[in-house]
């Protein structure tokens, strides 16, 4: 029989924490989890005596069970197991307090001995044999048979009223989603309802459009939710939370995500903003929403990422950060009581900018443009673009690429800064060792390649003067073009820095090229056989769910890393300037100097590709739009571009083609009479503009 902890009293029983119980309280328009001493003020002596009783209990049980095996004739081969439906969730070993105990729904992991805390997991593990497993989503739905789920281990409501239901929800289903780190927090599963099982609820199928049959439906659920000791958050929408509290009658602590798959989309501006990404994950291949869909794509997104999807992009990305990275721990005074501190190198909460690098909307920006001054511009290159060479002018087609997964290929290992950055007078430079910060560099009379952008510009034109670069762009400048650092008059360096999107990098990496890897683009593929399968990869069988899904979530993936790099400096325009300023400069995501720095070190390490391929090949791209980079070529292919092996082995760090970060795709062919054309009829358009207008055999998109 499987072991299982009982740690606590008949108060606290099975409590991650024993003495003490989980209380819901409402914090602004969500409900979070406070810890509390048991009620039965039980003691260390009293929590033994219930563990003794259960204990002989069980070996009582065992030791009857084994008398009856023992009197029957041996049974026949025993069936493959099969997972028994889970009434209770996994208990884990007694320990500090989850970091929930401080601010929202979660769990802490145990301690070791001596106050060792156990090492980070940094991926999820497979359940252990004969543990119950924990789902981070169920589709329910409903036919002339009655309830079903599309996972079989959960077991089904006892009846379709309303009040059954909620009773169901609140029986202690194996729904989570785990930490994947042992200071991080769980999270709550979720329940994604069909149309047929709204239909057998009695609820209506679309969202109430007036505030009169909402107040009726609110009054309908919360009833309902009430008289079997559950509760609901404050705003019934299309995705809602039920909980029951420690100690409501009925039965165990219980909180659940859930989703109503035929609203999403609808209700207010905010519901269907918060929406969004359910939305997107619950649309099929025909374009409708499925229940079914929607929790099976969650539980792949929950295996990639570890996190659940969040309100956005930007904010999924932030999530993963902190499940990966926790910023809190729980240390216990000497009173006894627990509370929560700031982790060694997490990044602190307040106003942390610096004129420089305050973001767009800062006061201290318009302080600093009004005294003519310049802030940071590490960005990427946006509308660059030089006059062609005359072989490049005779060139039949201009062939763009682009980049893949750009902020990935450098955020591994970049250093980033930790705490507030701090002014220092005629900074020393040390190449080898550099503090992630912005110096104010003049690199006006820096020689560079002319027929390539300028490597510190986002315009790609020659700087007019001094200005503030990030550390990644000064290297590079001082290692690869000569620039004397000894002219750096002022800096605002960070006193640490870590690699702190390190772990949120491995999952986003993994995630994308697992699901790009189903599509047919995988590492170490030839330059032509990756060319063919990126041509047909969005060519799918609607009835092949791995691969439909794996076209959704690479677009999701690709969505949140790139919303976490712009998430750094949020501008909020919905806010206004008080409350931006208390709700999102305050918080510890807005920090513009480390999304420069990540602009900056992505931005360098595309330079060094296509001077490196520029100095092998010859050829260097004639116009450049953030990712995309067109080069004239003889045929509507990149395949021209190609660095040839040396010494039987590939060159490292030029144009090559493949789906990792990095690396670069065929986005499309532009014949260059076209691209001549638009330069003559408006000189200021960009070539760019033509990449969706083409094929990639350089034939004309049908309007």
């Amino acid at each position: 029989m499987t072991e299982v902890r009982l740690a606590g009293c008949a108060g606290c029983i099975g409590s991650d924490r024993p003495g003490y119980v989980i209380v819901w309280e409402v914090e602004g328009d969500r409900m979070v989890h406070k810890w509390k001493r048991c009620p039965q003020q039980c003691t260390a002596e009293s929590r033994a005596v219930t563990i003794a009783r259960h204990r002989q209990r069980r070996a009582e049980q065992e030791a009857e069970a084994a008398r009856q095996a023992d009197a029957l004739p041996a049974p026949p081969a025993p069936e493959p197991p099969r997972p028994e439906p889970v009434q209770q969730p996994v208990r884990r070993p007694a320990g500090p307090p989850p970091a929930s105990a401080f601010r929202g729904r979660s769990d802490q992991p145990s301690a070791r001995p001596g106050g060792r805390r156990t090492p980070a997991r940094t991926a999820p593990t497979a359940p252990a044999a004969n543990k119950p497993r924990r789902w981070p989503a169920v589709a329910l739905d409903h036919n002339a048979e009655g309830w079903t789920l599309d996972v079989e281990q959960v077991p089904p409501p006892a009846g379709t009223k309303v009040t059954d239901w909620f009773a169901w929800l609140g029986t202690g289903l194996p729904l989570r989603i785990d930490r994947i780190h042992d200071a991080g927090r769980t999270g709550d599963g979720m329940v994604c309802l069909s149309a047929a099982a709204l239909k057998a609820l009695g609820l209506p199928a679309s969202f109430p459009t007036t505030d009169k049959a909402l107040a009726a439906l609110t009054k309908k659920l919360t009833t309902a939710a009430a008289s079997v000791g559950m509760e609901l958050s404050q705003e019934i929408g299309p995705t809602f939370h039920a909980f029951r509290r420690v100690g409501a009658a009925g039965g165990p602590k219980s909180s659940l995500r859930v989703v109503i798959t035929p609203w999403l989309g609808q209700g207010s501006e905010k519901q269907q903003v918060t929406g969004a990404m359910l939305n997107q994950l619950a649309v099929d291949p025909a374009g409708e929403l499925d229940a079914h869909t929607l929790a099976r794509r969650i539980r792949t997104y929950v295996a990639d990422l570890g996190t659940a999807p969040g309100i956005t992009p930007a904010t999924t990305s932030k999530l993963l950060l902190e499940a990966v990275r926790p910023r809190s721990e729980p240390v216990q005074d000497d009173d006894g009581e627990w509370h929560s501190r700031l982790r060694d190198g997490a990044l602190p909460s307040g106003d942390t900018v610096v004129p420089p690098a305050a973001g767009a909307r800062h006061p201290l920006t318009r302080e600093l443009l009004d005294r003519g001054e310049v802030p940071c511009e590490e960005e990427d290159y946006k509308h660059w673009s030089r006059p062609l060479t005359e072989a490049e002018a005779a060139m039949p087609y201009a062939v763009a690429c682009d980049v893949c997964a750009s902020y990935l290929s450098v955020t591994m290992s970049l250093r980033l800064p930790v705490g507030p950055l701090e002014h220092h007078s005629d900074p020393v430079w040390d190449t080898k060792s550099a503090p992630a910060g912005l110096w104010w560099c003049d690199f006006t009379d820096v020689d560079v390649d002319p027929l390539l952008p300028h490597p510190a510009t986002f315009h790609g034109r020659p700087p007019a003067g001094p200005g503030w670069y990030a550390t990644p762009t000064v290297t590079y400048m001082v290692t690869d073009f000569g620039f004397d650092p000894d002219t750096i008059t002022e800096a605002y360096l960070s006193p640490l820095t870590v690699p702190f999107l390190k772990e949120w990098t491995i999952r986003l990496r993994e995630a994308y090229k697992r699901v790009y890897g189903l599509l047919g683009l995988k590492d170490g593929q030839d330059p032509t056989e990756f060319l063919a399968a990126y041509a047909s990869h969005k060519d799918i069988d609607p009835q092949d769910a791995e691969r439909t899904d794996a076209l959704v979530l690479a677009g999701l993936y690709k969505a949140v890393y790139k919303g976490g790099v712009g998430k750094w400096t949020e501008g909020a325009a919905h806010l206004d300037e008080e409350t931006w300023l208390q709700q999102i400069v305050a918080n510890w995501s807005y920090r513009p100097e480390v999304r420069f720095t990540v602009i900056s070190a992505a931005r360098i390490a595309n330079h060094r590709r296509m001077r490196k391929t520029y100095t092998k090949t010859g050829r260097a791209p004639f116009a450049i739009n953030v990712d995309s980079y067109l080069y004239a070529t003889e045929e509507p292919s990149p395949l021209e571009l190609l660095t040839p092996a040396e010494n039987g082995k590939p060159v490292l760090g030029v144009l090559r083609l493949g789906i990792g970060p990095g690396q670069f795709k065929h986005e499309s062919s532009i014949p260059m009479d076209a691209v001549r054309q638009l330069l003559n009829d408006d000189e200021d358009e960009h070539p760019s503009r033509l990449t969706h207008d083409y094929t990639t055999d350089g034939t004309a998109v049908e309007a």
